[in-house]
């Protein structure tokens, strides 16, 4: 992991909201997902090395000094946007060109190439029709990619979780990963009973879901800049 932390190595993200030409309520989508941004730029400004900005109408891109808050920011985003569906792209390299931190536009390098590589390689499998594929895929400028293929699978086995999720198992797995609190406490804030929640967590595989999303966070947070 070493090579990671050289002076000039960041963490890229691009993102495209899937089959967005067919959404019937374009303009309002677009207007949710830049206040999002807006409050993510906020929320994680000693992250992000340049906000996250919208760069065509279903795309959007931002660079973080290292890999610590990806899995969160991506998470928000995947809440605060359903049932609208997003892919992610996640560069891990360096980037040659002046960095403005306002706006991620104009911005080039090695780590947004390989972001913009994992989100092509996304809309390829999709066409496909590759079953558990993932919405999120990373890839690294380096020798480490026996380690991105490992995350990248770990990735598509939580999209297969994920999508076996019913609504109110959804409802209540979000609730107990936004707050990590006790499972009287989820009851009470969704209006149903501690054994229902137990049953949704269960039922929906939350605690296999939880240890290898924090497998993967644990393993991001140690990519990127140590100088920030």
């Amino acid at each position: 992991m070493n090579n990671f932390f050289r002076n000039n190595t960041y963490v890229a993200v691009i993102a495209d909201i899937k089959g967005s030409k067919a959404i019937k309520n374009r303009e309002q989508i677009q207007e949710k997902l830049k206040k999002i941004l807006h409050n993510l730029n906020n929320k994680y400004s000693t992250y992000i090395a340049s906000k996250f900005t919208i760069t065509l109408g279903d795309e959007f891109q931002g660079l973080l000094f290292n890999g610590m808050q990806i899995l969160p920011i991506i998470s928000e985003i995947e809440q605060e946007m359903y049932p609208i569906s997003i892919r992610y792209g996640v560069g891990i390299g360096e980037i040659t060109t002046i960095i403005d931190p306002e706006i991620a536009i104009g911005t080039d390098g090695p780590g947004y190439y390989k972001a913009r590589e994992a989100l092509e390689y996304l809309k390829q499998t999709e066409k496909k029709k590759q079953a558990g594929r993932a919405n999120i895929r990373i890839e690294a400028d380096g020798n480490q990619q026996l380690s991105m293929e490992l995350i990248n699978t770990i990735f598509s086995l939580l999209t297969v979780i994920k999508d076996s999720w019913t609504e109110r198992q959804m409802e209540t797995i979000w609730n107990m990963l936004n707050y990590q609190d006790s499972q009287n406490e989820v009851a009470e804030r969704l209006g149903i009973t501690q054994p229902s929640v137990q049953k949704n967590l269960v039922k929906g595989n939350y605690y296999e879901y939880l240890n290898a999303f924090k497998v993967v966070q644990k393993f991001l947070s140690e990519i990127g800049r140590n100088d920030v």
